[in-house]
């Protein structure tokens, strides 16, 4: 399992907007082979600025990198322009390979 994180700075003032931003986009996330999920995190305002991640799971770091080498990347980031002026600064990205999974239910 591989997981790419973003994380935003979002200004207060900018916080509802960006929200929306994300929950009325077109995701093509799940025309994609190895996509298993996505999460948008709202995390903690702290300095008049909030924190935000955009949390996807892949079956495998290869499945991430064909995505970002897709039509459906291209076509996912071509307002990327009208992002940035919500955000501050450039998305932090960070990605991580699972060493470990525990499941609910498992026992």
């Amino acid at each position: 399992m591989f997981i790419a994180m973003n994380r935003f700075t979002v200004p207060a003032e900018n916080a509802a907007a960006f929200e929306q931003l994300w929950l009325n986009r077109d995701s093509r996330l799940k025309e994609l082979p190895g996509f298993v999920q996505f999460h948008m995190l709202k995390g903690p305002e702290e300095d008049g600025a909030r924190l935000y991640a955009s949390h996807t799971v892949w079956e495998t770091e290869d499945d991430f990198r064909n995505w970002t080498r897709s039509q459906q990347f291209r076509d996912a980031h071509t307002q990327a322009g009208e992002k940035r002026k919500l955000h501050s600064g450039a998305p932090r990205f960070e990605g991580f390979t699972a060493i470990q999974e525990i499941l609910a239910g498992e026992g």
